[in-house]
């Protein structure tokens, strides 16, 4: 997107708001005869003001302002965007994720996508929808991160063609932790205790108010194990490393600098700088960036950002199993 672009979009803002002022003026000012003048230049304007959104309406839909998408990831992933606790900060609803990917992909306007990252990880299958969505966008596809990009943002940058950070980024988490609470002795201090009426086995494994068998730990275990193996599949696969370099990382996290040297990350720069590159990937002069995000109440926007200031890095990739009994996070 160049100069012209923004010209032609002026001219046709100015002679549409030129046109509208004078049809409000001659019908509201000069023809009726018993209208107060006052009157008359107030609904003239009330006109003007409508006319100035149509055209800005219809510049923009003629001379589109923008050639890349962004979508932003931000916070833990979850399928619906809901925090576990009221102290948690806002999560990133991944349906609402996909969903302005693939309307950036059939905008014929967006010739690049930008995936902002900034995430410790989160729920299995919505990070997994999301990097999927990223590998059927027609084009170029680029992750970046200036703060974290762990566990599910990484699984998610392994569908991007490249990934950016900065060299205090953190990246990497490639790995699956399984979790959960053994209150069986607190139980029984206070007079509670279990009784099992299930079918099947394994259905209350992991249950906190019972000590955990050997074999349901080798049941819960296994389930780690093989989310771990799709997890260094994908990042493998997806950022053309050896599965058994992505094993030896042991899910540890790297400042950007030491991350880039061993190839986790494509490059190192500030989001000008990686404009910058787009610009002349594209054989462009300059890109124009819009942001693509679901359209949200207002006080609905107030309050993820709120609880979006500050996200201390940890959590990383969870998938909830069986009621919350057993929680798996990388």
């Amino acid at each position: 997107m160049g100069s012209t672009t923004g010209i032609e979009r002026l001219a046709v803002l100015g002679l549409a708001t030129a046109a509208f002022a004078v049809i409000g003026v001659g019908l509201f000012v000069l023809y009726p005869e018993t209208l107060a003048d006052l009157l008359g230049v107030a609904f003239a304007l009330v006109v003007i003001l409508v006319g100035v959104r149509i055209a800005g309406s219809i510049a923009a839909s003629l001379f589109p302002g923008y050639d890349v998408a962004e979508v932003a990831v931000e916070g833990p992933i979850t399928r619906d965007g809901g925090g576990r606790f009221p102290s948690s900060p806002g999560s990133t609803p991944a349906d609402d994720i996909v969903e302005q990917i693939d309307r950036a992909d059939e905008d014929d306007n967006v010739r690049a996508l930008l995936v902002k990252l900034n995430t410790p990880g989160g729920e299995v299958v919505p990070s997994d929808d999301i990097r999927l969505a990223a590998e059927r966008f027609d084009g170029p596809t680029v992750a970046y991160t200036t703060d974290v990009c762990a566990s599910g943002g990484y699984w998610i940058a392994s569908g991007c063609d490249e990934l950016w950070a900065r060299e205090g980024s953190i990246v990497g988490s490639i790995g699956v932790i399984g979790s959960r609470v053994n209150a069986s002795d607190l139980a029984e201090k206070v007079g509670l205790s279990y009784e099992r009426f299930a079918a099947g086995e394994y259905k209350d494994a992991g249950t906190p108010l019972k000590e955990l068998e050997e074999d349901e730990r080798a049941y819960l275990q296994g389930l780690i194990d093989d989310y771990y193996e799709t997890f260094v599949e994908r990042v493998s696969d997806g950022r053309d490393l050896e599965p058994e370099f992505v094993r030896d990382t042991e899910a540890r996290i790297y400042l950007g600098q030491t991350a880039h040297e061993m190839e986790l990350v494509d490059e190192l720069g500030t989001r000008r700088d990686l404009e910058g590159e787009l610009a002349q990937r594209l054989e462009r002069d300059e890109v124009t960036v819009e942001e693509f995000e679901p359209e949200r109440p207002l006080m609905a926007r107030v309050g993820m950002g709120a609880r979006g200031i500050a996200y201390a890095f940890g959590a990383g990739l969870a998938g909830v199993i069986s009621e919350d009994r057993f929680r798996l996070r990388t």
